[in-house]
């Protein structure tokens, strides 16, 4: 008896493990915001094309940015919250399907009010349901262990998608124009980034048969979603600490960078295809750093870590002012982006430990949303001081100033 229990054992152990579901799931939701998160990077790209073409001064298409970062925001906590109640593959299929709409129609554009609506208000909400609460609400779903390192891979996929893409983008509109930029995007989010979904995603392990990834059995009842989870979390210091952290993320990464910093280079004598280089490099490095963050995660203190990423930010930010050559403009992309959305798997995963996994979507939902606010504010601020001052020097400076006051915020915050 024991000898055939023991070969039992033996063949299950030499049995091939079949690969989890949950990274099919993770490959899939990469996939997914890393080509939303190229979209993300055209206003930058575009809008000293968009200048001459069109007519139109900075601040408005600035104004459109801030428009759209703000709809990303804001939409987060509604979108969040259906993923809670009904399912983050639902949600992530209509915004999906409203980026490509939002690229395709915006390839016919010609006047400003048809740009505030297809990138400001259409591809505004679609972001927000292609953004990191769609990876955070699946990810802590489908990951027991190893959830810092996923949420790593798939922070690098949110910053990493809009700026790998920025040379090849700028390529395509310094040769054919942007409208083709706007097609291709279109092309990839319909043809190619749909169909994916639609086939790989799952809401919950046992749609699969399976268990969370790392799951011994113990955990086989999921806990449900706090019927009114932000109730609790208003009250507390450590959501306002948390939040505000993360809008001064989003003040001193997509807000100001991904609309202005090509246009700041070619103002101070850098080449068009010199600063796409340089934001490639920034997106190149930001993957190893994104996820050497989430591996860090997993085993140190998430506050101390968000308190040394901010720190390494506004020291970065301020050294920027002193960037003159090709050069140093390179090794500055390459240490920033170390630090790009390095933020992010902390921040998430601090998020899901302090309100709770179920709660995910929605709280973490309202910290992007304040992430988005700084964004907004930086987008369209700096378009309206360089509009005052004919530079964003002061705009820099104000980004490295607040990434150091993050750094007091999160210090503070207690588990």
């Amino acid at each position: 008896m024991r000898t055939d229990a023991g070969m039992i054992i033996n063949r299950r152990n030499s049995a091939p493990r079949r690969l989890h579901y949950a990274w099919i799931v993770l490959a899939a939701t990469f996939a997914c915001l890393f080509f939303a998160a190229a979209l993300r990077s055209l206003p930058g790209i575009l809008m000293l094309s968009l200048e001459h073409e069109l007519g139109w001064s900075r601040d408005a298409i600035s104004g459109a940015v801030a428009v759209n970062l703000l709809l990303f925001g804001v939409s987060g906590p509604w979108l969040g919250r259906g993923m809670d109640l009904y399912g983050p593959k639902r949600v992530c299929l209509v915004s999906v399907a409203l980026l490509a709409l939002a690229a395709g129609a915006g390839a016919l554009v010609s006047e400003l009010w048809q740009w505030y609506l297809l990138w400001g208000v259409v591809a505004g909400i679609g972001s927000g349901g292609t953004s990191i609460v769609l990876g955070s609400a699946l990810i802590n779903r489908w990951f027991t262990e190893r959830r810092g390192l996923a949420l790593g891979v798939l922070g690098a996929a949110f910053s990493s998608g809009q700026l790998i893409f920025t040379p090849l983008l700028v390529q395509i509109n310094r040769d054919f124009g942007w409208r083709p930029a706007l097609l291709l995007l279109a092309g990839l989010l319909g043809v190619l980034v749909l169909p994916v979904s639609a086939y790989c995603l799952a809401d919950e392990p046992a749609r699969k048969r399976c268990l969370p990834y790392g799951n011994d059995g113990s955990e086989i009842k999921p806990v449900p979603a706090d019927p009114n989870p932000m109730r609790k979390a208003i009250r507390q210091s450590r959501f306002w600490l948390l939040a505000g952290s993360f809008a001064i993320c989003g003040f001193t990464t997509s807000g100001l960078f991904q609309t202005h910093l090509i246009p700041h280079g070619i103002e101070h004598g850098f080449t068009e295809m010199g600063m796409a280089l340089s934001l490639g490099l920034m997106g190149a490095t930001d993957i190893f750093g994104t996820i050497l963050s989430g591996w860090l995660c997993d085993r140190f203190d998430k506050g101390r870590l968000l308190a040394l990423y901010y720190g390494l930010r506004g020291l970065s930010l301020t050294g920027l002012l002193f960037v003159d050559s090709i050069e140093q403009m390179l090794l500055f992309s390459m240490v920033y982006g170390l630090n790009w959305l390095s933020t992010v798997p902390a921040t998430s995963a601090l998020t899901a430990d302090l309100f709770g996994k179920n709660n995910v979507g929605v709280v973490f939902g309202w910290i992007c949303c304040a992430h988005q606010m700084g964004a907004a504010l930086a987008s369209y601020l700096a378009g309206y001081l360089h509009s005052q001052l004919g530079d964003y020097q002061l705009a820099f400076l104000c980004s490295g100033l607040f990434a150091l006051l993050a750094v007091l915020m999160v210090v503070r915050i207690r588990g």
